[in-house]
């Protein structure tokens, strides 16, 4: 495939950050800036059952492969469209049996190495950027980061090299691992659940803003660059590489640890959140610190961290939801609806327009609200959660397809 670009975009030098992507048109809120197909992606183990191995779509009715029963798919053309990768892991999970373990990572790397070998022309996923020009930043990587390395590549030559020919050498598979960790991407559903993991060279182009212009969804395999600002010829395409609910010096410390860079965008150097985010109640006297454990926090997180922290701090927020997550998995429905209520309208705030996380939200409080037969607030979340996701994900989404069909039949 020759390098035919993508319309609308170019690659240019962008000032301070390297190689990055620009606006050749105008791109009005919600509009489709480009799609890019997965360079390679693996489905996360979890999955296994409930999402076809091939395309990624969510059905009740997959059947699994004949040979190593693990692997499910939609139909014949799924499964032979999935061969040339699965063939890997197919042989080699028949031969370790339950010590069949290697990393998403590790898994995902290995499938690269295999598609590379096979293809010798540019692919549609690299109309821009080809990934072997990711940056791999060897040279600012620490110790603990290269041990991480070291244990992937030791853990792809046990559950590989019988079934790879001719693997790597050291140095280029430290880079290889070092590449994907910086430029990979996960792949999420509605509800951001974790699905599997992917490269995609031309989105990874993109340098990171925390008040980014764009959004990147995935329909199946393929991953969606979405307006969520209007967007000017000549403007820089940027996306967020991180969670945005922290404050600047969190996620400054996040971005240079995962990414080897310090920000320097807008919202880092004018702050305008962190008050909001980093409230905190009046004390007369602050109260003794505690040790406990987790799970102790997030239920006390109301009468312990309460005292110090307003409802809006985002600390606040971050142990919210993860007692919001062990009442879903102990299936204390009214004790999730109750942290899910306290969150969403911080959330609204703290989170940029059109934000996944705040979509997420209000889906699993909707989901909550009709499981518990309060339909007029179910309904009411889900319609919320629809207004985020038809820009963010596009109208014609399968997932808005879902969101609306669970609105409709409430009627």
């Amino acid at each position: 495939m020759k390098n035919e670009g993508i319309e609308g975009m170019e690659r240019f030098l962008s000032p301070g950050s390297g190689r990055g992507l620009r606006a050749l048109r105008h791109f009005t809120e919600g509009e489709l800036v480009f799609a890019c197909p997965a360079y390679s992606y693996v489905l996360t183990v979890n999955e296994r059952g409930a999402h076809c191995e091939h395309c990624f779509s969510r059905r009740e009715d997959l059947f699994k492969c004949g040979k190593c029963k693990q692997a499910y798919y939609c139909n014949v053309d799924c499964q032979r469209g999935d061969w040339p990768m699965h063939k890997l892991e197919c042989v080699a999970m028949n031969a370790y049996g339950e010590n069949w373990c290697p990393s998403e990572t590790v898994r995902l790397v290995a499938r690269i190495i295999v598609k590379q070998r096979v293809t010798t022309e540019r692919t549609p996923s690299e109309r821009l950027l080809l990934l072997r020009e990711f940056e791999s930043h060897l040279d600012k990587m620490d110790s603990e980061k290269d041990e991480m390395n070291q244990t992937d590549i030791a853990a792809l030559h046990h559950f590989y090299s019988r079934h790879i020919s001719d693997l790597p050498d050291k140095q280029a598979l430290t880079e290889l691992f070092a590449q994907v960790n910086c430029n990979g991407f996960t792949i999420e559903d509605e509800e951001l659940s974790h699905l599997g993991s992917a490269v995609f060279p031309d989105v990874a182009l993109m340098n990171h803003s925390c008040s980014p212009n764009v959004i990147v969804t995935y329909k199946g395999t393929v991953a969606e660059v979405r307006a969520v600002q209007e967007i000017n010829p000549g403007d820089e395409i940027f996306n967020s590489y991180i969670d945005l609910l922290y404050p600047t010096e969190d996620r400054k410390e996040r971005l240079l640890d995962s990414y080897f860079f310090t920000c320097q965008c807008t919202e880092c150097t004018t702050r305008s959140k962190d008050k909001a985010k980093m409230e905190i109640r009046k004390l007369s006297s602050p109260p003794e610190p505690e040790e406990t454990e987790l799970l102790e926090i997030c239920e006390l997180s109301q009468e312990k961290m309460g005292a110090i922290f307003a409802d809006t701090n985002v600390y606040m927020l971050h142990m919210m939801y993860q007692a919001m997550g062990v009442c879903l998995y102990m299936q204390d429905w009214d004790g999730a609806m109750s942290y899910g209520e306290k969150i969403i309208q911080p959330y609204s705030v703290h989170y940029p327009a059109y934000s996944l996380n705040v979509a997420s939200m209000y889906l699993k409080l909707g989901r909550l609200y009709l499981g518990l037969e309060k339909k007029t607030q179910g309904v009411k979340a889900l319609k919320k959660a629809v207004a985020i996701m038809e820009v963010a994900h596009g109208k014609d989404h399968n997932y808005v397809a879902e969101v609306k069909r669970e609105i409709e039949e409430q009627k």
